[in-house]
């Protein structure tokens, strides 16, 4: 069973913390995290790209000249495709790129990504963090206890407000809730500073 030490926001040192072996401590399986990172960045795609049919374009309507005895080839619009301005036979239009992956890969990711941040020690669990009110000097005051200089993910238990309000404003640091960590928002952050409450309730999810 994987154990990390247990800090206070003053950067000391007041125990130590059991982590679940089957959420905190399996072999990371590489091609789920990047299948589970693939997936939430399609995600965000906005899939708002779009072109013009023939029925879309302007013109069309009169034929252009008439079948025979011009010489040149049939048309029957100006519209077409093959028609400078005229329209696109394949092009893109506004769809919707995302999609899902089965649940137990979606878990396997994230549990392959928190062992892995525990065996490189990328982890750091705090017994609590509570603030009475925003203050992002207070906060900035305890990463810097905690000597922690890369990006960092805080996460609580639940959505803190004080404590979201005053980490959004440090560059390269991002708080969140137990409920809303992801895959892409792990891998992105060198550090995972979470709490001893986050621990428990994400072990009681993905157990």
């Amino acid at each position: 069973m994987p154990k990390v030490m247990l800090y206070n926001t003053k950067g000391e040192q007041v125990g130590d913390c059991e982590l679940s072996e089957a959420v905190f401590g399996i072999e990371p399986n590489q091609a789920v995290v990047h299948e589970a990172i693939v997936m939430q960045m399609a995600s965000w795609r906005r899939g708002t790209h779009s072109t013009k049919t023939r029925a879309e374009v302007r013109g069309g309507g009169k034929k252009p000249w008439k079948q025979k005895g011009t010489g040149r080839a049939r048309a029957g619009t100006n519209s077409s495709p093959i028609w400078r301005k005229g329209g696109v036979v394949f092009g893109p239009k506004p769809r919707d790129y995302s999609y899902h992956i089965p649940r137990k890969k979606a878990r396997l990711a994230v549990k392959s990504v928190l062992s892995a941040k525990v065996s490189d020690d990328e982890i750091i669990v705090l017994d609590q963090l509570e603030m009475a009110e925003p203050k992002t000097k207070q906060m900035v005051e305890i990463l810097g206890n905690l000597k922690v200089t890369q990006k960092v993910l805080i996460v609580t238990a639940d959505d803190l407000e004080n404590v979201q309000k005053s980490a959004r404003n440090i560059p390269g640091v991002k708080p969140v809730g137990a409920s809303g960590i992801n895959v892409y928002d792990m891998v992105n952050h060198d550090i995972l500073v979470i709490t001893k409450a986050a621990v428990a309730r994400i072990e009681e999810v993905l157990k």
